[in-house]
């Protein structure tokens, strides 16, 4: 058995961690052969491949990021009468009997056509956005909320010595998992997600009370994809990928000014100095996994190929209370995972 594995979309921790243990179970327990797709699906489209041997990924489980690379290539986008049948030219030619396709809903959604067309496919998800359904957790995300709480952390202690309301924005275009369990875990001040849109003259009152409470300084999470109340945002003639998403950022730096703007008369002083936004962008998904996502990654990785073994094709791996079971990959892209209400009414329960 030949076995192909890419890693499609943006880089994540524990990444290497699944290649390693696809590698390790399928060469030493079911004698397989593996090629790693290069830049996920773009290196089907030319056929870019190497192979993965066990001395490849020997030493890889701490690595951040991914060996194989990786893009944001859709082959069923503007180009698809081309690409869709490169990849499935390339399949044949480099003699695949199965594909392993690591990534979020865009790349796994990508897999579910080409499983659809007849390619034998199984998929793995990844992505620090947590937002895939079928699995309790994706490995990255952990290691995200570790980078952003060490973050909240860490810009909590200059808020508090110079006065000062820090507006940090964290990663999640659809759900808030990321600014919602970063900001719990950090003790933020207040945490927007893209659940529920937000008021200003909420967060306003809540920064207010805190003032007269004594705490002259505060820090506010909130998810790149968080919606405004009462704000127009027209996105048609933004800048997006293959994959027609928008390129988001810059809610931080605008809601910042705006709560400045608003709170200056009344502090005084603070008038010009109140705020601050940092945009945490890539520094959640680098650096090397956490222990859970080492071990989740490798839990996926070896499930993946057992699933293979199985023939259980059209299907992904995921993690369901302490179980790995497999889910069929429709069932996973089909819906965006949620933050659940009652972990949001708990984290107003910090606010003033």
């Amino acid at each position: 058995m030949r076995v192909g594995i890419l890693t499609g979309g943006g880089d994540c921790p524990g990444l290497n961690a699944m290649i390693r243990a696809a590698v390790r179970r399928g060469a030493i327990v079911h004698d397989y052969e593996f090629l790693g797709i290069l830049k996920g699906w773009l290196g089907l489209i030319h056929g870019d491949a190497v192979p993965l041997g066990l001395a490849d990924v020997e030493e890889i489980l701490p690595e951040g990021g991914t060996i194989l690379g990786s893009s944001r290539t859709n082959p069923f986008g503007k180009n698809a009468l081309e690409e869709v049948p490169a990849c499935e030219k390339n399949f044949s030619e480099l003699g695949l009997d199965t594909l392993l396709a690591v990534g979020g809903d865009d790349t796994l959604g990508v897999a579910r056509k080409f499983s659809d067309r007849g390619l034998p496919m199984v998929g793995a998800p990844k992505t620090i956005d947590n937002d895939l359904s079928g699995t309790d957790y994706t490995f990255g995300f952990w290691t995200a909320i570790e980078r952003v709480m060490a973050s909240i952390d860490n810009l909590r202690t200059t808020a508090r010595s110079h006065e000062r309301i820090f507006i940090v924005e964290a990663m999640g275009r659809h759900a808030g998992w990321i600014a919602g369990y970063g900001g719990l875990a950090g003790g933020a001040d207040y945490i927007l997600t893209p659940e529920e849109s937000f008021s200003l003259d909420e967060i306003l009152w809540s920064l207010r009370r805190r003032w007269e409470a004594g705490y002259h300084y505060a820090v506010v999470v909130v998810a790149e994809g968080a919606e405004w109340e009462g704000r127009e945002v027209f996105q048609e003639d933004l800048p997006k990928d293959e994959f027609g998403h928008v390129y988001l950022g810059g809610i931080g730096f605008e809601l910042s000014k705006a709560i400045g703007k608003a709170l200056a008369p009344e502090f005084g002083r603070r008038a010009g100095d109140l705020t601050r936004h940092v945009v945490l962008s890539h520094l959640q998904r680098g650096g090397t996994p956490c222990a859970f996502d080492r071990i989740l990654g490798t839990r996926f990785g070896a499930a993946a190929v057992d699933l293979i073994a199985a023939k259980k094709f059209g299907y992904m791996v995921a993690l369901v209370g302490s179980s790995i079971v497999p889910v069929e990959i429709t069932d996973a892209v089909s819906v965006t995972k949620k933050v659940d209400r009652d972990f949001l009414d708990l984290a107003q329960n910090f606010y003033y």
